[in-house]
């Protein structure tokens, strides 16, 4: 049974980073990938650019279902039309604790640009912020490592709500 989650790539820079989240969304069983922006899509062999991302995700972008789109808010209004709930995993004031947020199913989860973060349109289209819990000295992580530890958590918190009886 697929996750029921959305996961939307808002300015991606990596190739790696996009590689690696088709590849660790195949693995949780992510519904489908939205690629807004500058985020890169899987393409036929076109060079070293488009191999990076071939290469880490090791054949995952032939498996996950994904969309391009260039306008990231558009993407957002037509998820919510279609009944998601919308987060963003992003610091910031008023950002819920990953561990302590309640998720909604269906739901899209967006990821921001690994320096700008989630630009701010996308933002105001969001539901909730979901922090993940930094106890070091750093105050984030690499947006790939933060998409398998969400994509993992909401698979975790989804088997809870099957498994449990009515």
């Amino acid at each position: 049974m697929p996750l029921p989650v959305c996961a939307v790539l808002d300015n991606i820079r990596s190739l790696y980073n996009v590689g690696s989240i088709f590849r660790t969304a195949d693995a949780a069983g992510v519904e489908r990938l939205i690629l807004c922006g500058i985020t890169a899509a899987p393409q036929p062999f076109l060079g070293k650019a488009s191999l990076a991302l071939r290469k880490t995700a090791l054949g995952a972008d032939e498996r996950v279902a994904w969309e391009q789109s260039r306008n990231g808010v558009a993407a957002l209004a037509r998820l919510r039309l279609a009944g998601y709930r919308v987060a963003a995993i992003e610091t910031g004031e008023g950002a819920v604790d990953l561990f302590d947020w309640q998720p909604e199913f269906p739901l899209a989860v967006v990821f921001g640009n690994e320096v700008e973060g989630v630009s701010p349109a996308m933002l105001d289209m969001c539901d909730v912020r979901v922090s993940l819990p930094m106890h070091g000295i750093k105050r984030s992580l690499n947006v790939a490592t933060a998409a398998g530890v969400v994509f993992y958590e909401l698979l975790r918190r989804q088997r809870l709500v099957v498994q449990s009886p009515v």
